[in-house]
């Protein structure tokens, strides 16, 4: 008889409830797994969207950055040709004022609409200048022509630029000036900072005001303050003075012109210079004091900066091409009552086959012209096989430096810009310069 064997019971089994228990746990866990990856599923949604509204942003700031750029480039290329077109009726307007005290006896009733002519003509031209440069400044296509300059006759020149506004208002300038300090820097660029400076003295100081500018060595560089006993300027104004388009209080019975730009022109200007400029006042009615630093030239020569006239001026063969109509007549009238021999043409073409047929001593060219540009013309003249060369000036209402450089490249000796100042072209035409030119050029070989 076989015996009986009872199983034990197995331990892995449990009862319904446990496994009831169990399942529904897992039954949890598998629906948090669910929701994590639901969860998860929305949020990669999500990312991807994000990432796909990033990009659209990106590509769309690039496109706002590309239209800024092109409205900034489209911007100064509108305001090199504002200043073209009004420069150009500028040019004849200033070169018949110049005429006029030029006439034989004038009245003094004449002279005194030639003084205002000439103030208008000046406050017009100086009002274009810093409009350009300050968009130009903002593009960083400002470049400097440095040389040792010295200091306390630039300040002097540019007193006298501005003497004929100061005498308006029978204001005074004061002169502290050393015997001499020389500085690194642009004359040109630097003569129309302390310009700006004596322009903005002279707009916040009334009638028969007291204008200061005095100049020392300090530490290596070179400090000039302009102060006046005018407006002054609160602290709101103080902190936004060389701001672009900023302008300080006027009292609207004496509304002075200006675009706001002028400080702003000469900040950029000194700090091109690796200087600086700053402003103070003690409050309003108590005056403005700016003071200018700059780095002195070590041990560097003085450089001359405009070229010196004859003792005796020379009787020149000119040829005048010019397709202004009134710039060409009045710019011939005033040559030819200097005592100087004239031909004037219109087009590029006929200054181009005068220049060839004839030999003379300057040639005065405007650049915009029929036919062939200025800068066609120079070139191929002196590129015609025996042509005489005369000593070349290119006149244009485009002032901006590529526009100077491009000219000197392409063979002009010099470069002046409209409205033309009459007594400097006089004196360029008459100068040691030119008279040299004629020498060299009338030696065999």
């Amino acid at each position: 008889m076989t015996p009986t064997v009872e199983a034990a019971p197995r331990d892995d089994c449990a009862d319904p409830a446990t496994l009831r228990a169990m399942l529904a746990q897992l039954s949890g866990e598998v629906a948090a797994l669910r929701a994590a990856a639901a969860v998860q599923a929305t949020q990669g949604d999500e990312l991807r969207e994000a990432n796909g509204n990033l990009v659209l942003a990106t590509l769309e700031a690039r496109a706002l950055r590309d239209a800024a750029e092109d409205a900034h480039r489209r911007q100064n290329e509108f305001l090199a040709m504002l200043a073209h077109e009004l420069r150009n009726p500028l040019a004849p307007i200033s070169l018949a004022n110049a005429m006029l005290v030029r006439l034989p006896e004038p009245s003094i009733e004449l002279l005194n609409l030639h003084a205002i002519i000439h103030r208008q003509v000046l406050h017009l031209t100086r009002l274009l200048d810093d409009l350009l440069d300050a968009a130009r400044i903002s593009s960083g296509k400002i470049s400097l022509l440095r040389n040792p300059t010295p200091l306390v006759e630039l300040l002097r020149r540019s007193v006298q630029t501005v003497q004929v506004r100061l005498l308006e208002r029978d204001q005074q300038v004061q002169l502290d000036l050393p015997e001499e300090l020389i500085v690194d820097g642009d004359a040109v660029r630097l003569a129309q900072v302390f310009a700006n400076l004596l322009v903005n003295a002279s707009k916040y100081t009334g009638d028969h005001g007291l204008i200061r500018v005095a100049a020392r060595a300090h530490d290596g560089f070179a400090l000039v303050t302009v102060s006046d006993n005018g407006a002054g300027m609160d602290a709101s104004v103080l902190a936004s003075v060389f701001d672009l388009f900023t302008q300080g209080p006027r009292a609207l019975a004496r509304a002075e012109g200006g675009l706001g730009v002028g400080l702003n022109v000469v900040r950029n200007i000194v700090e091109l210079h690796g200087g600086k400029v700053t402003g103070s006042s003690d409050g309003l009615g108590l005056g403005s004091v700016f003071t200018v630093t700059l780095p002195l030239a070590a041990g560097a020569s003085v450089v001359d900066v405009l070229p010196a006239p004859t003792a005796v001026a020379a009787s020149r063969r000119i040829l005048l091409v010019e397709d202004n109509l009134d710039a060409n007549e009045t710019l011939t009238r005033l040559l030819l009552g200097e005592g100087h021999l004239m031909t004037s043409v219109y087009d590029g073409v006929s200054g181009l086959a005068q220049a060839r047929a004839r030999a003379y001593d300057v040639l005065i060219c405007d650049i915009g012209l029929p036919g062939l540009d200025g800068y066609q013309l120079i070139t191929q003249l002196r590129k015609t096989s025996g042509a005489h060369i005369p000593f070349a000036i290119a006149i244009s209402g485009y002032g901006q430096v590529e526009d100077r450089t491009r000219a000197i490249a392409a063979g002009f000796g010099q470069y002046l810009v409209k409205p033309l100042d009459a007594d400097a072209l006089l004196a360029l035409v008459a100068s040691s310069a030119v008279t040299r030119f004629i020498a060299a050029a009338a030696r065999p070989g």
